[in-house]
């Protein structure tokens, strides 16, 4: 199917072809209350790293990420406390939740049996069939999906034998190995990731499987470090894929808090126009001709808006030579001018003038009631749609 990208809802200019991307047919598969794959909205996910047994620290991490827009969380269950207190995490979380398992079996058995809506596990690496066995039917009894993970640090040592080292071809057929005992099984309801710290291994594992088979895939390039270099490599590699119609669902792995992880990916995704979530601010990066600090500002506006979650554009720009073309499409914008003050623009619509010392306040007054107002919107008609 393709995804239609709009510059802005009310915008007759917004579809053209150049803003086409067209999303490769997978399956869909649930996890807990959420469709992945198919025509689903690409989810966000991220994982917690508090101690699981502590279900308190877990949960009050897990609230976090659920501010932030978090659509799926996946906690570790390495061992027998981590399970026992899963089941009390799962009922405190709004979003669903997956249980990332290695190795032994009997954890993912007891974390179908707490709640998990997904096992994040390798079926070739449990053990016997037996024990294979039982763990897909622990989680066919409970209505928990599979997403099979494979890793470039991890890879059988029969592929790595095979191939010398890490490499697409050894991670696709690493899935597809676990893929095809699912498949035997006749459970099919699994996504597939094959993620490294490499981003040009990634992105050429993720294209040669997408080719492959229909599964839902889960995209992200593991390890990819701290805030800023993860930031970057996690948008050309996941970005990249997505703008090619490759991936279901998402994951930011920073070494940073989790709601961080939240925050870029549906960062990402807005860049694309596959989700909408969130103020989207549009900024310059300053010069010698800004009527106001455009830097401070748009770190003061970020912090004050990070509450929103309807979908808003906003653009901040310094001066008149590309401001009032921003303010065009967007939303919301404000213009520096002189003495001062600035131009106010609403739906694109040059308004009225406010001063370089209330504008934020005033911003974030203006952003405030438009989401109010979107809201309403969006419960009448899904009342109207019940």
């Amino acid at each position: 199917m393709s995804v239609i990208i709009p510059e802005r809802a009310h915008d007759p200019r917004s579809v053209r072809p150049w803003r086409m991307i067209d999303r490769r047919k997978s399956r869909t598969i649930r996890v807990g209350k959420l469709e992945i794959g198919g025509d689903a909205p690409i989810s966000v996910q991220t994982m917690t790293n508090t101690l699981t047994s502590d279900a308190n620290a877990t949960i009050g991490q897990i609230r976090r990420c659920e501010e932030a827009g978090v659509d799926i969380v996946r906690v570790s269950c390495p061992d027998e406390a981590s399970t026992a207190a899963l089941k009390t995490i799962v009922q405190a979380s709004s979003v669903p939740l997956i249980a990332d398992i290695h190795f032994h079996y009997k954890r993912g058995i007891e974390a179908a049996k707490a709640g998990a809506a997904c096992l994040r596990i390798n079926p070739g690496n449990i053990g016997s069939m037996d024990r294979v066995r039982d763990v897909v039917q622990a989680a066919r009894d409970h209505g928990c999906a599979i997403r099979i993970g494979v890793n470039a640090g991890s890879l059988e040592k029969h592929l790595l034998e095979k191939y010398g080292e890490p490499c697409p071809d050894a991670m696709v057929e690493s899935a597809l190995e676990h893929a095809r005992i699912l498949d035997d099984l006749d459970f099919h309801d699994y996504k597939i990731s094959v993620k490294s710290s490499d981003t040009f291994m990634t992105v050429a594992a993720y294209q040669q499987l997408s080719e492959a088979t229909d599964a839902p895939l889960h995209l992200g390039v593991t390890e990819a470090g701290g805030t800023r270099i993860g930031t970057v490599k996690s948008s050309i590699g996941i970005g990249s894929l997505l703008w090619a119609g490759i991936g279901d669902t998402i994951r930011v792995s920073l070494s940073a808090e989790p709601e961080e992880e939240v925050r870029v990916g549906f960062d990402i995704l807005k860049s694309l126009g596959l989700r909408t979530r969130g103020v989207n601010i549009i900024a310059c990066p300053s010069c010698a001709r800004q009527g106001f600090d455009v830097i401070r500002t748009v770190e003061t506006l970020e912090a004050r808006l990070a509450h929103v979650s309807e979908p808003i554009s906003l653009s901040i720009i310094g001066c008149v030579v590309n401001g009032p073309g921003e303010a065009l499409m967007t939303d919301l914008g404000f213009t520096g001018g002189g003495a001062g003050r600035g131009k106010m623009y609403v739906s694109g619509k040059p308004d009225h003038n406010t001063s370089n010392e209330d504008m934020v306040e005033h911003i974030v007054d203006l952003v405030e009631a438009r989401a109010e107002l979107l809201r309403a919107e969006r419960e009448a008609a899904e009342t109207a749609a019940q």
